[in-house]
């Protein structure tokens, strides 16, 4: 009576302990379902019976007494007739109908999309999103199949490739700034997962009912261009920056003790360091001509409290200015610039310009400089 009694199910029920499992087939193997047997469906559940491989009734949640009235699909099937209440063999398949919200996916290479201010650009992205089943009898005839435990894992991946097919025509077609992607995911992210759930609805039975885009990065290099432009953004105006830069490598030779650093260190630092100034004073504020500075006077002069004399009568006051390494410093006074002449800073093919001057000379063209630059006689012939 034991063996008997085992070969009829009484109870058909699944109780779900994985959290990934999307349908699980009874395990029936020889035994008979026995008429009036208890069918239990749990919330977030579907029980789908299949009769010689084709979908017969569907049972949505609560307990069910199975008689051959509420078989209406597996009675015709199997020619009961007039009530006949007999054991019989199915198949019955659980279909999970909760959402399964721990889905990932990511683009593995690069979409490259056209941007309105960037060009082309190409983009990663990855997040997450929900998947449920809405149609038991699609998924089990387009995915599952006669799988004993169809898991997420067994999609997971088909989807990912789907979504990363779609995600490429969506930034494409969206109209979207690169910069204002960040702002806008979730609104990308709504728009993707109506698209996916119009095409997977239909054809297998799932819909999407939340996409979540986590991230969308650019490559390094394009990464380093916009955080370029970004100081730039923060710095201001080119021209200042420029000014900075060139004083302090003015300032960096200034420290050398090579001949360069210590023969215009001090002159063109302060001459660089009067241009910053100018060019950092508030607009509207008038700059102020570079005064000459009178050397101190020597030990008889001071005890006698006699004062310096100004310049003779008739002499010319000229403000000169000096290209050095394409960049133009000055003003300076006549005897400041004649005195770099004598040390060296200034020398033969630096261009030089003064108020009166139509356009930039080398110094040894100009007339009142050209005494500091006689010729010097060439090597002597060898001796016979």
């Amino acid at each position: 009576m034991d063996r008997i009694r085992g070969e009829f199910i009484d109870i058909v029920e699944w109780t779900d302990d994985s959290r990934d499992t999307m349908v699980w087939r009874f395990p029936r193997y020889e035994n008979e379902i026995k008429m009036g047997a208890k069918l239990i469906v749990r919330e977030s559940q579907v029980a789908v019976f299949v009769n010689m491989g084709r979908i017969a009734d569907v049972f949505a949640p609560g307990m069910y007494e199975l008689q051959t009235g509420n078989l209406p699909i597996l009675s015709t099937l199997k020619g009961w007739k007039h009530g006949f209440h007999s054991p019989f063999k199915a198949e019955v398949y659980f279909v999970t109908t909760r959402q399964f919200t721990d889905m990932k996916w990511g683009t593995q290479n690069p979409v490259t999309v056209r941007d309105p201010e960037f060009g082309m650009v190409r983009l990663r992205a990855f997040g997450g999103y929900a998947a449920r089943v809405t149609d038991p009898a699609k998924l089990l005839a387009e995915l599952a199949g006669t799988d004993p435990q169809f898991r997420t894992e067994e999609v997971e991946e088909y989807l990912r490739q789907l979504i990363v097919g779609r995600l490429g025509s969506l930034l494409g077609g969206s109209g979207i700034p690169m910069l204002d992607l960040a702002a806008r995911q979730d609104e990308l992210g709504n728009r993707l997962a109506k698209a996916l759930t119009e095409e997977l609805a239909a054809s297998h039975g799932i819909s999407i009912p939340k996409f979540v885009i986590e991230n969308i990065s650019l490559p390094p290099e394009v990464e380093q261009a916009i955080d370029a432009r970004s100081r730039m953004g923060i710095i201001g105006n080119i021209d200042n920056y420029a000014r900075m830069q060139a004083a302090d490598a003015i300032g960096d030779a200034a420290n050398n003790p090579g001949a360069a650093g210590q023969a215009m260190g001090i002159g063109l630092g302060m001459a660089a360091g009067q241009q910053m100034a100018a060019a950092f004073a508030p607009q509207g504020q008038p700059q102020q001509p570079q005064q000459f500075q009178p050397q101190q006077p020597s030990g008889a002069q001071a005890a006698g409290g006699g004062a310096v004399p100004p310049p003779l009568p008739g002499q010319q006051q000229y403000q000169w200015h000096v290209a050095v390494d394409g960049q133009q410093q000055g003003p300076y006074d006549h005897a400041t610039f004649t005195g770099h002449i004598g040390s060296g800073a200034i020398r033969r093919g630096m261009l030089a310009w003064r108020e009166g001057m139509a356009s930039w000379l080398p110094v040894e063209e100009i007339p009142e400089l050209a005494s500091y630059f006689r010729a010097t006689p060439p090597p002597l012939p060898p001796q016979a």
